[in-house]
């Protein structure tokens, strides 16, 4: 699957292969992107709980986990999970490729995998560039929430979103 974004560079999403775990972890401890983020995991500098992690994700048969590549680069991840019926969105994009389309393209091509409707996303309330994101996809804010955000040790408001 492959989309095109501004200057002709390729956004393309493929299934997770080993080598994508150094820069995958690398991007996922970046401190200003774990800030803009802020739902993040708990101990972001420990390999062995990230490797884990993906681990089950990946066994997971109700988790879609795509890796977005820039050019063929690796430039981010995104997936789905269902909990309790309702399926969720999350997305990470390697902050030396913010601002280029490459999140919404990703969105767009993720969305054609992942045809469930509704699709539940959340983000960081001042998180303007996921939301605009989201937005653009068709996701309508429906609620806000304070939750704790591990990201920046401290409760924040949280947009919660709907495509339908």
């Amino acid at each position: 699957m492959v989309a095109s974004v501004p200057a002709m560079a390729v956004t393309a999403l493929r299934a997770m292969i080993d080598t994508d775990l150094d820069p995958l972890f690398a991007m996922m401890r970046d401190p200003e992107s774990m800030r803009m983020a802020a739902f993040v995991g708990r101990d972001p500098d420990n390999r062995e709980l990230f490797e884990a992690h993906l681990s089950r994700l990946r066994a997971n048969p109700e988790v879609t986990y795509r890796v977005i590549t820039q050019d063929g680069a690796v430039a981010g991840m995104i997936s789905s999970w269902v909990t309790d019926g309702e399926t969720e969105i999350t997305y990470w994009v390697d902050r030396a490729f913010w601002g280029q389309g490459i999140a919404s393209a990703a969105l767009t091509l993720f969305l054609q995998v992942v045809r469930s409707r509704p699709i539940h996303a959340r983000a960081a309330a001042d998180n303007r560039g996921s939301l605009r994101v989201l937005e653009k996809a068709g996701f309508k804010q429906v609620n806000t929430e304070i939750s704790y955000a591990e990201g920046r040790h401290a409760e924040i408001e949280e947009a919660v979103l709907i495509l339908s």
